[in-house]
């Protein structure tokens, strides 16, 4: 479970241009119709224009972007050394001849802005996606071609996929366990589940060892989310991913069903400073994947599950200076993962939803608005567009009923205050979850946040379990009702 400060994060997006290189005017080409800049100051692609503008007017004199004829930007790579700098850059300045690559910002994302000037001038700048940094270029990389429709991409920086024969299924239910106790064992039998989640990070193989034991005994399925050391991974990236392969790779050895690779990368408190973005994350995964696969054909493939955030509700790659975290917005995330060849290397498309105060049939009349991950359908939708017939699998689902806690929900968690959700609501929206999950077709697994946690505080995981402190389980009936039709 996340902690609520990334679940909804505040946009705080400072402009701050600097401009460090030359100029550039090419002739206007081809270009779309005129069109003047319209100002949307919460947008952050038109405050990452803005700073493209600024740059480029301070640095050219008598240039004036106030009304362009054209201006386009896209969310760019460039993580790839440059073949046309004299030094072969990368990052933010690897389209500036003059910029050594010594004195290249390590700055590998953000956005790429074309401006055509109403003299048909036309000028490319980079923009870090916290629009504190600009670069414009003098030396422009076409972007990749995107792949068609329904087509996985494919990156010729990865390594070609290893076959495997986890690749489709039905749908199937699990929890997320404390605990392999009489207590919890009884309530995934009577909500007629067949997988159990336990995640592992800082322990080693003998833990996963005993795990896969344990669900064994039960007669379930297990599924191990995977977290590595986001320090280490910062450190030495390439070297770390490796390693983080061979873990995954003997867990897979020892019998795990599922491996989910890694949680929640798109957001710093789960990855390392500065690095994230869909398409690093998908190197991990690639490397992960082919290394599962060697191991065990039989293992299911997960990737790793992004936080459902909405900065304000725009899309993008932001910088939330209050937190002090950088994040990308889930659906930015994960269309950069789409976009560097990530549906190669998954056999399923990992997914949270924990933050819905309404029933998963609901479309509207949230409380707090509609933003599109406070929906079961409209998160669901989010996953499923960026890797067409992919299945998707829900590594965390829950409803946080305070009901029974013996304290308030936390002010950071009380969606609804003036409806709060029921210990009922809970039980029979699960069981409607699940209905409508094996209705669809796509979904190949649901795993419940959670089944038997106790914690009520800042993080109220406890609020969240189908077992309430009553010992009763209403959950269980209403799951075990739907899922033995």
């Amino acid at each position: 479970m996340t902690n609520q400060v990334t679940k909804r994060l505040r946009l705080l997006i400072v402009v701050a241009a600097t401009a460090v290189v030359t100029a550039l005017a090419l002739p206007a080409g081809s270009v779309m119709a005129q069109v003047a800049p319209t100002a949307t100051p919460t947008d952050p692609t038109w405050l990452g224009f803005v700073a493209a503008r600024n740059a480029v007017q301070a640095r050219e004199r008598g240039v004036d972007l106030t009304i362009v004829r054209s201006w386009q930007f896209l969310q760019d790579d460039w993580s790839t050394a440059n073949a046309a700098h004299p030094q072969q850059a990368a990052g933010i300045d690897g389209c500036v001849s003059t910029t050594s690559i010594v004195d290249a910002r390590p700055i590998f994302y953000g956005w790429t802005y074309t401006i055509v000037s109403l003299r048909g001038d036309t000028y490319v700048v980079r923009v870090s996606f916290d629009t504190r940094e600009t670069a414009i270029c003098d030396l422009v990389q076409a972007p990749a071609a995107p792949a068609a429709s329904g087509e996985a991409a494919a990156n010729p920086n990865l390594p070609p996929p290893v076959a495997g024969a986890a690749a489709r299924g039905s749908f199937e239910l699990g929890g997320h366990i404390a605990n392999f106790t009489q207590s919890s064992i009884s309530a995934m039998q009577r909500s007629g589940m067949t997988w159990v989640k336990k995640q592992m990070k800082g322990v080693g193989l003998d833990w996963a060892q005993g795990i896969i034991n344990a669900a064994r005994a039960n007669n379930l399925k297990v599924l191990i989310s995977v977290v590595g050391d986001k320090n280490r991974l910062g450190q030495n990236f390439d070297a770390y991913v490796q390693e983080y392969a061979q873990l995954v790779a003997a867990v897979a050895a020892a019998g795990a069903d599922a491996i989910e690779v890694w949680n929640e990368p798109n957001i710093e408190r789960e990855w390392p400073v500065g690095r994230v973005n869909g398409a690093e994350y998908t190197k991990l995964l690639a490397a992960a994947y082919n290394a599962i696969k060697q191991a065990n054909p039989n293992t299911l493939v997960i990737s790793g599950a992004p936080a459902p955030t909405g900065a304000a509700g725009a899309a993008g790659c932001f910088l939330d200076q209050a937190a002090g975290i950088h994040f990308c917005n889930d659906d930015t995330f994960m269309q950069q993962m789409a976009a560097a060849g990530a549906a190669n290397y998954m056999d399923c498309v990992g997914l949270h939803y924990n933050e819905g105060v309404l029933p998963p049939s609901a479309s509207s009349g949230d409380p707090r608005g509609n933003f599109p991950t406070y929906f079961f359908g409209s998160m669901t939708a989010r996953g499923a567009a960026p890797f067409p017939g992919k299945q998707l699998c829900y590594t965390e689902f829950g409803y946080l009923s305070g009901e029974g806690m013996g304290q308030p929900i936390p002010a950071a968690f009380n969606w609804s205050p003036n409806n709060p959700v029921t210990v009922a609501q809970q039980a029979n929206w699960l069981a409607q979850a699940a209905t409508l999950s094996a209705q669809r077709g796509d979904i190949r697994l649901m795993i419940i946040w959670n089944v038997d946690f106790t914690l009520w505080g800042s993080d109220p995981q406890g609020g969240y379990a189908m077992i309430r402190p009553d010992g009763s389980c209403p959950a269980c009936d209403a799951l075990g009702t739907v899922m033995r039709r």
